[in-house]
């Protein structure tokens, strides 16, 4: 044997253990996508519903509270109605968080069961 077969024998060698390597990799990537039972549509209800959910929530908080305000002030701006409006401003900021918190809590704590209740 010579000593370019030599050498062609070890690349060639090389060379199938390297794609041994890649097809071990691949099989065991498609090992752990088979052995995961979520869907992508189960991904994407565990996402996307609790994010509306927190938007909706949010917009409805957002609307309660303008109409709130707009009872309260009778439609005037006043100046000591803009002196409170640091204080109700972070008033909203809390209330707001906690609600929009609590509705994409609760919708995502529901949708986890729903696809819990579907993979039995």
């Amino acid at each position: 044997m010579s000593m370019a077969e030599h050498e062609s024998g070890n690349q060639a060698d090389h060379l199938v253990g390297v794609f041994h390597r890649i097809d071990d990799k691949v099989n065991q990537m498609r090992s752990s996508v088979e052995s995961d039972p979520e869907t992508l549509m189960d991904k994407v209800m565990k996402f996307a519903l609790p994010s509306i959910a927190g938007l909706v929530a949010g917009k409805l908080f957002q609307a309660f509270w303008g109409s709130l305000v707009r009872k309260r002030n009778g439609g005037v701006d006043t100046e000591e109605g803009d002196q409170e409006s640091a204080t109700a401003g972070l008033l909203f900021a809390v209330l707001s968080a906690a609600v929009t918190t609590l509705a994409s809590e609760l919708i995502g704590r529901g949708s986890q069961a729903l696809i819990d209740k579907r993979h039995r």
